[in-house]
């Protein structure tokens, strides 16, 4: 089967604007989810003592580390947002003495926004392998 090349830019420009839609999807549900805990960028040393919990951009560079694809990090993070324990926990033993586990998400989001978020997440922040 040939497509057309005026049929072909139109499937490109489409997916491009889902892709678009799905990544502000993720991005607003992280700021109103999210942000209030988890801040975007590295924190001056002044504001460390304010935070409450590890900014995004250091707990995603312990998901990409620890998990080897973005299914298996999207995978992980919805399971962990809803039901966190310290076995599945991924950061450093200090942080988890600072900031505790985070509270189970469950009835405050759905799997369909906690994934969202998750994409999100993955495609924006955090360094890998």
């Amino acid at each position: 089967m040939k497509l057309h090349p005026l049929t072909l830019s139109l499937l490109v420009i489409s997916l491009g604007a889902v892709i678009s839609m799905a990544q502000e999807k993720g991005s607003t549900l992280f700021e109103e989810k999210c942000a209030a805990c988890h801040v975007k960028q590295r924190p001056a040393y002044e504001e460390m003592k304010n935070l409450i919990a590890p900014p995004i951009m250091g707990v995603m560079t312990h998901v990409k580390n620890a998990k080897t694809t973005k299914t298996e990090a999207v995978s992980f993070i919805n399971d962990y947002i809803f039901d966190p324990t310290q076995a599945k926990a991924l950061c450093m033993k200090q942080s988890i003495e600072r900031f505790g586990l985070m509270p189970s998400q469950k009835g405050s989001l759905t799997k369909e926004e906690s994934t969202a978020i998750a994409e999100y997440l993955y495609d924006n922040y955090g360094y890998g392998k």
